[in-house]
C-alpha cells in the first residue's frame, strides 16, 4: 500500500481531537495569510482563532503564518490596530468613548504601524506565546512558553523571556544554510509523505540525501 499525504482541507484533522484545527482552511479574513497544515491547539474553541487569538487586526498589515507551525493554546498575536498616540501628555483613546470627543477621531487613526506580521515555516510556539505587530519570525523558530516576542528571530531560533531573548539557536550557521537550502516544507506532499521519519529525526544530512533530485 503507498503512503497517503495527510489531507490539508479539512479543519479537524484528527476529529477525536477536536482541540485541534488546522488555520489554513479555518480562516476567512483576507488579512490572514496561513500555510498548509499548520495548527492550533486549544481545548476551549480553537475555531474562533481569528477573533480571540489575532487582536485588534483592523488593517491593512496582515498575519502571515507559513507552512507545518504550531501554535499552542493561547497564542496572541497583537497587530498594529492596538497602537495609541503616544506623542502627547496623554496616551488615551478619548475619541472612541463617543459624544462629542468622537470628532477627534482623526488623532487616532492613520497611527504608525510596524508592517505585516510574518511567520516563517515549521515554527512551534509554547503555550500563551505573544508576538507583538511587524515582528518577523524565522524558519524553524521556537517561542518559548510565555514568552513577549517583540523583536524578529533568527531562523532556529529559540526564544523566551518577557521581552523574549535568543536562549540559543538549533543549529550552527552552516547547518541552518543547509537546513534552508533544503526547504523540505516546500517539497510536494507525497514526498514528504515517505521521508517523514527523516523530517523529524533524521540528521541535515539525512535530510539532503532525501530531498527531491530536482532541487
Amino acid at each position: 500500500m503507498s503512503a497517503v499525504p495527510a489531507d490539508p482541507t479539512v479543519v479537524h484533522p484528527m476529529p477525536e481531537q477536536p482541540r485541534v484545527v488546522l488555520l489554513k482552511p479555518l480562516v476567512t479574513s483576507p488579512l490572514i495569510d496561513v500555510g498548509e497544515f499548520s495548527y492550533y491547539d486549544d481545548p476551549d474553541d480553537p475555531t474562533a482563532f481569528e477573533t480571540r487569538n489575532v487582536l485588534y487586526h483592523y488593517g491593512p498589515e496582515k498575519l502571515v503564518i507559513g507552512k507545518f507551525c504550531a501554535l499552542g493554546e493561547g497564542v496572541r498575536f497583537i497587530m498594529n490596530g492596538a497602537n495609541h498616540r503616544m506623542g502627547g501628555p496623554s496616551t488615551f483613546p478619548f475619541p472612541i468613548m463617543g459624544g462629542s470627543w468622537a470628532e477627534h477621531f482623526d488623532l487616532i487613526t492613520g497611527l504608525p504601524g510596524r508592517g505585516d506580521t510574518v511567520v516563517g515555516n515549521d515554527v512551534w510556539f509554547g503555550y500563551r506565546a505573544m508576538v507583538m505587530p511587524g515582528v518577523r519570525i524565522g524558519h524553524g523558530a521556537i517561542i518559548a512558553s510565555g514568552s513577549v516576542v517583540v523583536d524578529d528571530v533568527p531562523d532556529y531560533g529559540i526564544v523566551g523571556g518577557n521581552p523574549a531573548r535568543v536562549i540559543r539557536r538549533r543549529f550552527d550557521d552552516e547547518d541552518i544554510a543547509r537546513l534552508l537550502a533544503v526547504a523540505w516544507w516546500d517539497w510536494p506532499a507525497q514526498h514528504i509523505t515517505e521521508h517523514i521519519r527523516t523530517i523529524m529525526s533524521g540528521s541535515v544530512e539525512d535530510l539532503e540525501a532525501a530531498a527531491p533530485k530536482h532541487q
